[in-house]
C-alpha cells in the first residue's frame, strides 16, 4: 500500500514538472524543472526495483547532461518569447495528435499487457541486487553485443568530430596533423636587441 501511494505521488510530481518544462517562460526554471523530472522518474524506477536504471538516470542525465544544459542556458542570451509564440495556437492540434498516437499504441500493444505480470524466478537476481545481476549478465551472456555497441558508439563519436571539423567557408578550423609536426623552434623566437644609451638630460 505504501509503495502504491509513493508511486502515485511520484507520478503526480513527474507530470507537473514535465508540464512546467514546456510552459515556463524562463529557460533556467525550465531546465531546473527538467532536473526534477529526471529525479522523479529515477524514483519511480527504484520503486519498480530497477535500481540500475534509476541510478544511471541520476548520474548520466542529472549529473552530466543537465549540468551542461544549465551552463548553456545561462551563458547564452536565449529569448524564449520567439520560440513560444505559436505554442498556445497549436496546442489543441498537438493534444489531438498525441491522443490519436496514444490510442494507436494501446490498440497495438493491448491494455492487458500494461498490467503487472509476475516475473519468473531468477536465481541470479535473487542472489544479489538488480545492478549486480545486470552487470554479471552483461559481461557474460551479452559480452559480444556490449562490445559491438561500444564500437558503434566510438565510430559515431569519431564521425561527429569529423563532421564538426569539416571545411566551411568563413570558419577557422584546427589542423591536428600540422599541429603535431610543429617543432619547438617554430613556436618561440627569442630576439636580442641592443639596449639604447639614454641621451644627455634624460633619466635612465
Amino acid at each position: 500500500m505504501t509503495q502504491q501511494i509513493l508511486f502515485y505521488a511520484f507520478a503526480a510530481v513527474l507530470i507537473a514538472s514535465a508540464l512546467a518544462v514546456i510552459t515556463l517562460k524562463n529557460s533556467v526554471h525550465a531546465a531546473l524543472s527538467l532536473v526534477l523530472t529526471f529525479f522523479t522518474a529515477a524514483g519511480i524506477w527504484i520503486l519498480a526495483e530497477a535500481e540500475f536504471l534509476g541510478l544511471a538516470l541520476i548520474v548520466v542525465y542529472v549529473g552530466a547532461v543537465m549540468v551542461l544544459f544549465l551552463f548553456v542556458v545561462m551563458m547564452l542570451d536565449i529569448k524564449p518569447e520567439s520560440m513560444r509564440e505559436g505554442f498556445m495556437r497549436f496546442l489543441p492540434a498537438g493534444v489531438i495528435v498525441a491522443a490519436v498516437m496514444l490510442a494507436e499504441m494501446l490498440s497495438l500493444i493491448g491494455v492487458k499487457t500494461l498490467q503487472a505480470v509476475p516475473l519468473p524466478e531468477n536465481p541470479a537476481a535473487a542472489a544479489g541486487s538488480n545492478t549486480a545481476w545486470l552487470g554479471q549478465a552483461l559481461f557474460t551472456k551479452f559480452l559480444l553485443p556490449f562490445e559491438i555497441a561500444a564500437l558503434i558508439l566510438t565510430v559515431a563519436l569519431i564521425a561527429a568530430v569529423t563532421l564538426t571539423l569539416r571545411k566551411r567557408s568563413g570558419v577557422r578550423t584546427q589542423k591536428p596533423g600540422l599541429q603535431v609536426l610543429v617543432q619547438r623552434d617554430e613556436r618561440l623566437r627569442v630576439v636580442r636587441m641592443a639596449s639604447e644609451t639614454p641621451k644627455t638630460g634624460e633619466s635612465a
